[in-house]
């Protein structure tokens, strides 16, 4: 049940880049500040109806760092990765984060890595190349070694962040309504230096900010939090590449791109490798 939670985190993922497109030209930091203001909102409207819970968010700092440095240094990373190299590139650097995910989870105590949860997720790998690269070749340049590096830190950082919150299973998801709350304060603060403010324009842009907030720059990390935490992180790495596919088949269905071969090869190899890693836990199931 709580990889399946994790699972959610991923399907509302497939949502930003359609609601990002849609909410006009709001400069990269300042969008992060006002989507996680309102996905620290989700949790502190929660606690309308469970009193005490914001006790929750006296951690350790240990605890208080992970997460901050998960969300803000992730995102942070991410936008300066795209100001130094091309995003095509940069893109698919930060997408290794589920490999790294996968392979990394060999580290953790009680944890096995078998064939299966490799071989699966360089097949989901090899199906993001496809969505990233529209089917043509990779440039790598050295003049964009700089962004090259903060890409790759930036896979490592969320890699590293849903790894480690497996250590600390016992702090109650909403310790990330804290974290999203820093990472909007930490955002605007980097907005402020870096950009221009530029403000929505007309009900649907503002709709689409919503949107962003609410559920993949919102529930997501809620979710993702708890599958992580409790549910099989191999299985929920694998599936992670199913983000750019899904992502992709919403743009079509709104009419922003136009399906192709190349897409329809990405959702095989992107399918096969999830149902690969998953095979030991789709057995279990059935067995029982």
């Amino acid at each position: 049940m709580a990889t399946f939670v994790g699972f959610l985190a991923i399907i509302m993922w497939a949502m930003l880049a359609l609601f990002t497109d849609v909410s006009g030209k709001v400069p990269p930091f300042q969008l992060t500040a006002m989507t996680f203001a309102i996905g620290a909102s989700l949790g502190l409207i929660s606690w309308l109806w469970r009193p005490g819970a914001s006790r929750n968010l006296r951690q350790p700092a240990k605890v208080w760092l992970l997460g901050v440095a998960g969300l803000f240094g992730y995102h942070f990373l991410y936008f300066t990765a795209l100001r130094n190299a091309p995003a095509v590139d940069a893109s698919l650097i930060a997408y290794l984060w589920p490999l790294f995910i996968v392979v990394g989870s060999a580290l953790m105590p009680g944890e096995k890595l078998r064939w299966f949860h490799i071989v699966g997720t360089l097949l989901g790998l090899s199906g993001t190349v496809l969505i990233i690269t529209k089917g043509g070749g990779l440039g790598f340049d050295s003049q964009y070694s700089f962004g090259y590096a903060m890409a790759g830190l930036c896979a490592l950082t969320w890699a590293a962040y849903s790894l480690l919150s497996r250590r600390f299973a016992h702090v109650p998801t909403d310790a990330v309504t804290g974290f999203c709350a820093a990472t909007s304060v930490l955002s605007l603060a980097s907005h402020l230096m870096l950009e221009r403010t530029i403000w929505p324009e007309g009900m649907v842009q503002w709709l689409a900010v919503l949107g962003l907030g609410l559920f993949p720059v919102g529930a997501a990390f809620y979710v993702w939090d708890y599958g992580v935490k409790h549910g099989n992180i191999q299985v929920l790495g694998a599936a992670s590449y199913a983000a750019p596919l899904l992502s992709t088949l919403v743009l079509i269905m709104a009419g922003v791109t136009e399906p192709t071969g190349r897409i329809l090869l990405a959702c095989l190899l992107i399918s096969l490798g999830a149902t690969l890693a998953a095979k030991e836990m789709l057995f279990k199931r059935r067995q029982a």
